[in-house]
């Protein structure tokens, strides 16, 4: 079963602050350090997560997942084409994938994947995007494309457009900055966790 909420975080400092409310899937995802630091940081984030119960998602980089033992991989369409979806299989890895439109999803279906993510589902002022914002439907119609495979909706999401999107047909709900960026990210968090367990619907086994 994938939890209804997905916390991303950049380093795995934020872990030892967010694990102990209840957080019980999160996804690394590091930009900027070179290889040896990164690796660093994963094996630091897995880690953290196995002691808490938590599963972590390894952002893109496939290769360093594979090698350090990760339960699961999240590949974007760039990544997703140079990957070597075989290989990770192989490894026992689950694997999670972006999508922004219809032939996206297409080429993330093709791949098995253990859930398909969505995005941006709101405007989002983390990074700029080249796809505009998906809506409601588009999430509505997604699940419907995707059947019984977990939906994870990301981009946007507040606590106050939480339900709404849940009720779409979103399985599992992903933010980035909405906990990371607020004053007291601990606080935002239980309120997120709080709330997920009064959001509608849901059937997010993967």
């Amino acid at each position: 079963m994938l939890p209804r909420f997905y916390q991303i975080v950049d380093r795995a400092h934020w872990l030892p602050r967010l694990l102990p409310l209840g957080l019980k899937l999160v996804q690394l995802r590091i930009k900027d350090l070179d290889p040896d630091h990164r690796r660093q940081e994963i094996r630091e984030a897995l880690a953290a997560c196995r002691a808490a119960g938590a599963t972590l998602v390894v952002n893109d980089f496939w290769r360093d997942a594979i090698d350090l033992e990760a339960g699961y991989v999240h590949l974007g369409q760039e990544d997703l084409a140079e990957a070597d979806v075989a290989a990770i299989r192989r490894a026992g890895l689950k694997l999670g994938v972006s999508t922004h439109s219809h032939e996206e999803l297409e080429t993330a279906l093709a791949a098995d994947p253990d859930y398909v993510a969505l995005g941006p589902v709101y405007p989002t002022t983390l990074k700029v995007m080249p796809w505009a914002p998906q809506g409601l439907e588009r999430v509505t119609e997604w699940k419907r494309l995707i059947g019984d495979r977990p939906l994870v909706a990301i981009g946007g999401l507040t606590l106050e457009r939480a339900e709404a999107v849940a009720a779409a047909g979103a399985d599992t709900l992903s933010v980035v900055s909405d906990v990371l960026s607020n004053p007291s990210p601990e606080a935002r968090l239980r309120a997120w966790l709080a709330a997920a367990e009064r959001w509608p619907g849901g059937a997010a086994a993967a």
